[in-house]
């Protein structure tokens, strides 16, 4: 049973696994991101959606503690994480699979899993693990991370983030520049995921589609603002998102 089945059936009340509060941030005296509220539930998974340049990878990079806040509150599972550097969010089981190409391309397959896990026997079961998500990977292991394609390089990362048991998971625009059977496989992992060990995703998109096929709720972000929210499902509220995306 899911850790998210868990909590649904005893009815005890799960802290979210995210609150951010009032936060800002940007580059030197840039603001990028305005007084932004956002709040992810125990399992769930929110779709953070908006056009290039609105500020949502500087919104995740700064949760992650690689941007410094300007001001405001981040709470992970209602610990105070405000301005914990990255390594040490890291270690509270957060995942973060940034748009920009974060593995080691001269590394192989199997050393780019090792900087998640490096005893031998625990690295092992997890291969067996995202294998039966990304079968190319248990079959690839001594291969150079930079000769993938660019689909399995985009697979390998999310394996990677898999591969720590994560409790709350940053995506940052995987989908982008994908053919459309591998989105609809991650979209597949990701559903996955979820179900199985109730692991919350905060999963920043520019495709619509992929982004409410996984997600039970979305937000979007608009000149670094939050500018609506709604539930997926709600046709209302998805006839707004598409009018404000497409402006």
């Amino acid at each position: 049973m899911s850790e998210a089945n868990s909590v649904r059936e005893s009815g005890a009340p799960a802290a979210p696994a995210l609150r951010i509060s009032r936060l800002r941030c940007g580059y030197g005296a840039a603001t990028v991101v305005h007084g932004v509220d956002l709040e992810i539930g125990a399992g769930e998974v929110l779709a953070l959606l908006g056009k290039n340049g609105m500020g949502k990878s500087t919104l995740l990079k700064a949760i992650m503690g690689f941007l410094p806040l300007q001001s405001g509150h981040i709470r992970l599972f209602s610990e105070d994480v405000t301005g914990l550097p990255p390594h040490l969010l890291a270690r509270r089981t957060i995942a973060y699979s940034p748009q920009e190409q974060a593995l080691f391309q001269d590394l192989t397959v199997e050393e780019n899993l090792k900087l998640v896990v490096r005893d031998r026997q625990v690295l092992r079961r997890g291969v067996e693990r995202v294998g039966a998500f990304f079968s190319f990977i248990p079959q690839r292991l001594r291969q150079r991370a930079g000769t993938l394609s660019g689909g399995e390089q985009k697979m390998l990362l999310v394996a990677r983030a898999l591969l720590g048991r994560p409790r709350l998971m940053l995506i940052d625009e995987i989908s982008e520049g994908l053919q459309p059977s591998v989105i609809e496989r991650l979209a597949g992992v990701l559903r996955a995921e979820r179900s199985e060990t109730g692991c919350s995703i905060l999963l920043v998109e520019q495709n619509v589609g992929f982004a409410l096929s996984v997600a039970e709720r979305f937000a979007v972000l608009q000149s670094g603002e939050i500018v609506d929210q709604g539930t997926v499902g709600d046709d209302d509220a998805l006839q707004r998102i598409l009018v404000r995306l497409s402006v």
